[in-house]
Order: C-alpha cells, then structure tokens, then sequence
C-alpha cells in the first residue's frame, strides 16, 4: 500500500469512527431524553433517575431535552428561547410533593390528621363530604374520633361539628353532624330484636324514599349511634328481610351508601378508594386519595384486608401495582406502609 493510499485509509476508517460516535452521542441524547421524560411521568419521580440522568447531562442534553418535549416547553422564536409551560411546572410540584406529603400526613399525631383532613373537606364541599363521613365513627374508633374533635378544637379554635352544621345546608347536614358526634358502644353484645326493628325501619324510610331518606330522623339515628357489630346484625337482617342486599339498593353516589360501606365493608369501601386514585385519568385530587389511604389505614393495621380485599376486586396483589404505576421514593415509602400490615 503507498503512503497516500494508506493515509486516504486511515482518514476514511477515523471518519468512520466519527460517525460511529457521533450516532452513539445521539443515541445516548435519545436515551437521556426517554429517562427523563419516563422519571417525571406518571405518580410520583424517580429521583434515581433524574440525578443518574439529568444531573450528570451536559446543558446541551438538557436544550435537546427541552426542544423535543412540546407538551412540556414551548419555543419563544423572538428571543430564541425554551420556556416551561405552566402546567408543566404545576405538575412537576405536584409530583415531587407526593412523598414529602406523605411523610408529613405520617409524622402527624392520628388526631391532627384527621383533623385537618374533615376541615380540608369542608372548604372543597359537596364533592369532598364523604372524607367526612370516612374520618368520622365510620373507620375509626370512638376514641380516635373523640380525639380527632379535641384536635380539631385546639387547631381552629372551633368544634368540628359547628364547622361542618356552619359548612353544610341541606339534607347532608345532619347526618355528618350526627356522624362526627357519636361515641358508639364497641362491647360485644348485640339485642338482635332491636337489630331487626331497626332493620326494618331503615328498609321501609328506603323503599319510599331512597336517596331522601337520608333526612329520615330514624335512619341518622341508626347510622351515628349504633355500634359496628350491632350494625353487622342489621344488615343480615335487612338482606334477609328485603330478599336483597342493603348496599346494592342505595345509590353508589349517595352519602348514605358511603357510610353504609363505611360502616359494614371498610376493605371494599377503601380498595375502591385505592383504585379510583390509581386510575391513568383520575384528576390530581382523586390522585391524592392513596396517600390518604395508605397513611391512614397503616396506622391502624388494616392494609393487609384491604390489599387481599383489592386482589379480590381486581385480580392484582396491591403490592405489584404500586411497584408498576407509582414511581421513586414515593412508591417505595407507599410499599413500606404496606408491608407493616403483613
């Protein structure tokens, strides 16, 4: 080979090289972009990733980055720039809180919790009023209610039931009063004549009123003051005296069957709630429900029912998919709540 068809060689073979590696950058530019982009999606962020990712790129990854992803920035051609949609920066706030709420709701006493979360209901309204219903002698015991009540009055410096008879109008008023104001028996005796009295009562107020019959006097008086077990012991009765079952007869909307639910089923009423959050098009305030959920219900013990409650609802262990849909040190602080109930 001559000096000049080798030089010729070497030169062809040092360009290639530079292709080579030029197509490997850009590969790895791709790589960064799709990390990126997968880290933020979704429930929660993988902080791993963004740090492996996005603190180690080069500014050049982060403009390729910011040019590739429309739906996060848009181009300013007049003073040739990338600047954040709004929303985007909305959400990545949103994402990153994720755990550092969970970690506050987990660090609180019990009582200031659930404190905070019926007054947060009251401010959104209608839409929020069955947290007051889940907070309230629904899923907790008399004692966690009673205690919920004297953090509420040191917090806001009212009772909760003035709040919510102040907050509400309507037919709902005087359930959720009445709800949050009960001290239930938790013995285990139950008079099962007076059981199937009431079950007939509160059969016949929702054959002629249904949805209304949450204005029944007789039937808030069942709801708010009855013991849980002695409420087991209506509903058999009820089902046996209707040919039907209780819950199935109330409308799925109504603060009523919320209760019901509450009150009989807790593992399906809180694997519903689960599965609402976990859904790709729940809006951020249905999102939210998990963490709520999670921090709650671990501090009674109960995740165990309600993660083998969801599995029979939904054929998947829970466990998968919080692995599959939540992301970073939200999803592992989320799976660790969850394995302190097995």
């Amino acid at each position: 080979m001559t000096c000049l068809s080798s030089l010729a060689f070497h030169i062809n073979q040092s360009k290639a090289e530079t292709n080579k590696n030029s197509k490997a950058r850009k590969m790895a530019h791709t790589l960064d972009l799709e990390g990126i982009t997968k880290a933020i999606a979704g429930m929660g962020v993988d902080e791993g990733a963004l740090i492996s990712t996005l603190g180690n790129s080069h500014k050049d990854h982060r403009k390729l980055f910011r040019k590739a992803s429309k739906s996060f920035f848009v181009e300013d051609e007049e003073r040739a720039f990338e600047k954040c949609h709004d929303h985007f920066v909305k959400h990545l706030k949103l994402e990153f809180s994720r755990f550092t709420n969970a970690v506050v709701m987990w660090s609180m006493h019990p009582w200031e919790r659930d404190a905070r979360l019926v007054k947060k209901a009251l401010k959104k309204g209608d839409e929020a009023y069955n947290l007051i219903v889940e907070v309230s002698s629904c899923t907790r015991s008399s004692e966690d209610l009673l205690g919920a009540r004297k953090a509420y009055h040191s917090l806001f410096d009212q009772s909760m039931e003035e709040d919510i008879a102040s907050h509400v109008h309507g037919s709902q008023r005087k359930l959720l009063v009445g709800l949050v104001s009960a001290y239930r028996y938790e013995g285990d005796k139950v008079k099962e004549d007076s059981a199937k009295f009431d079950a007939k009562i509160l059969a016949e107020a929702l054959a002629s009123s249904g949805e209304r019959a949450i204005e029944h006097d007789e039937v808030v008086r069942i709801l708010s003051t009855r013991s849980k077990l002695y409420l087991q012991h209506l509903y058999k009765h009820f089902n046996q005296i209707n040919g039907s079952d209780l819950l199935r007869g109330v409308s799925e909307s109504s603060l009523i069957n919320e209760a019901l639910l509450c009150l009989l089923k807790p593992s399906v009423y809180f694997s519903k709630i689960v599965n609402a959050s976990l859904n790709k098009d729940a809006d951020k305030g249905t999102k939210k429900w998990l963490t709520r959920v999670f921090v709650t219900r671990a501090d009674h013990n109960d995740m165990k029912e309600i993660a083998e409650e969801y599995n029979q609802l939904y054929g998947e262990p829970l466990a998968q998919t919080i692995q599959e849909k939540i992301k970073g040190n939200y999803k592992d602080f989320l799976l660790t709540l969850l394995s302190k109930s097995n």
